[in-house]
């Protein structure tokens, strides 16, 4: 048995143009086309070391932007009043990860930004400090 089809009860007139495709240089609807030449623009001659980010290096903001910053760089400071990683910035963005860091090089050496490794608790706790909260818990 199949089952049963629905009917539109207004159909259409006339089939919808298929979307023609971008051309060069034009925006998706998903959002601003990534080409390579927009993300040398962007960080420019690729001549400077890079500082040692990875992923997860927060950085934290020190100042407001500069009026000499790039609106990347702008947009990096604002959004590091808080520690943020570089993954959220890239993803923040909409910038691959490499663009991001030559970015924050650039902050860096400018210090307006500081980078540091995230905190890492330690695997297992102090067994004093367990045994004090124990003992805290058991005089309850």
């Amino acid at each position: 048995m199949t089952p049963p089809q629905r009917r539109r009860r207004f159909p259409k007139t006339s089939p919808e143009p298929a979307p023609r495709p971008p051309q060069e240089g034009q925006d998706t609807p998903e959002g601003p086309k990534k080409n390579p030449e927009r993300l040398y623009v962007i960080t420019g001659p690729d001549g400077t070391e890079r500082s040692e980010l990875d992923l997860v290096t927060l950085i934290v903001a020190h100042a407001d932007p500069p009026p000499s910053a790039t609106p990347e760089q702008a947009a990096l400071l604002r959004l590091c009043t808080a520690p943020l990683s570089v993954a959220e910035l890239s993803a923040y963005l909409s910038l691959p990860f490499s663009v991001v860091t030559v970015l924050l090089t650039e902050l860096l050496t400018a210090e307006l930004v500081t980078a540091r490794a995230p905190v890492i608790r330690q695997a297992l706790a102090d067994r004093s400090l367990l045994e004090a909260v124990m003992h805290g818990l058991q005089r309850l």
